[in-house]
Order: C-alpha cells, then structure tokens, then sequence
C-alpha cells in the first residue's frame, strides 16, 4: 500500500506520545503538528528499536543532530515500539532527540506505512523505512522512501542545508 505523503503538501495530522532522555531522566510529552508548528522538523520512521539498520540510523542522526539544531530542524524518530522500548533504545545507543510511539501502528497504518509482505513464504507486516523533512509551516519539503540505513543521516543533512 503506497503512502499518502507528497511534497508541497502539508503534512498529516498526528498527535502522540514521545520520550527523550534529558541529563538520563525520561521526559515524556504529547507531539503533534501543532506543537511542532514554526519549527522545521525531520521524522524518520522505522520499525523496530534495537535492531541493526534501525540502530545505524539512530546513531547517524545522533551523530548530526547538533548540526541539524543549527541548521533549526528538530529530529525525531517514530516506531511502533512503546514508550518503555524507547527509553531502552534512547538510553542504550545515547540518543539525543525524542522518538514518537505510535503503539500499534494506527497513524501509520492510515497513512500508508504499515504493508504486508512475505518473508520465507510466510505473511508479515512490515514498517516502510521512510524519511520526512518538513519546514516550519508544516509542509512536506522531502521525502526519503525505502531508505538504507547507512549514508542516510548524511542525506538528510545536506537537503536541510539546501533548504535554508
């Protein structure tokens, strides 16, 4: 199932729950367009918390994140995992932005991001690795689809730079 992003268009609605770790403490918000608005902002989506490609992009975008703070766009990360796996992936890779949780995999799944597959002859349900930048106004400015894990972080970087 395709996804319903396009660029030049704004980008969905979505209200959920997101952690980050400030000085080791968990601190734990609802985000959504509307807090987010007047503020560039990259959502990379994965599918799951401590697997290997998902870590090698957590750490890329970790690795960036204070060029991509100045540059003024906000990072996150969004998953199906819950809060809990969150904390546990923030906490053991040292990530520095806040990841969303969409538990259950509702937003995305309207949206077109959740897709069944077949792996070894068997059904399963997959998460579409896709990348989002989108500015300030809340329109979709890139978007990243099938991404590789590695390299992407760098990617990203250089069309927020484009952008200013």
């Amino acid at each position: 199932m395709p996804h319903d992003f396009k660029e030049g268009e704004p980008f969905p609605g979505f209200e959920l729950p997101s952690v980050a770790l400030w000085n080791g403490e968990k601190n734990e918000h609802t985000v959504s367009n509307e807090t987010l608005l007047g503020r560039p902002f990259v959502l990379w989506v994965y599918p799951k918390d401590q697997t290997s490609g998902c870590t090698i992009e957590a750490r890329e975008f970790s690795q960036l994140y204070l060029q991509l703070q100045d540059a003024g766009v906000e990072v996150l990360g969004l998953s199906r995992d819950s809060i809990r796996s969150h904390v546990n992936f923030l906490r053991a890779q040292e990530l520095p932005f806040a990841l969303l949780s969409d538990a259950g995999g509702a937003w995305m799944n309207s949206h077109g991001l959740i897709y069944e597959a077949k792996m070894y002859g068997k059904p399963v349900t997959k998460v579409a690795r896709t990348t989002f930048l989108v500015d300030g106004d809340g329109t979709v400015r890139r978007i990243w689809e099938n991404v590789t894990p590695a390299g992407h972080g760098a990617q990203v970087l250089e069309a927020v730079t484009q952008l200013k």
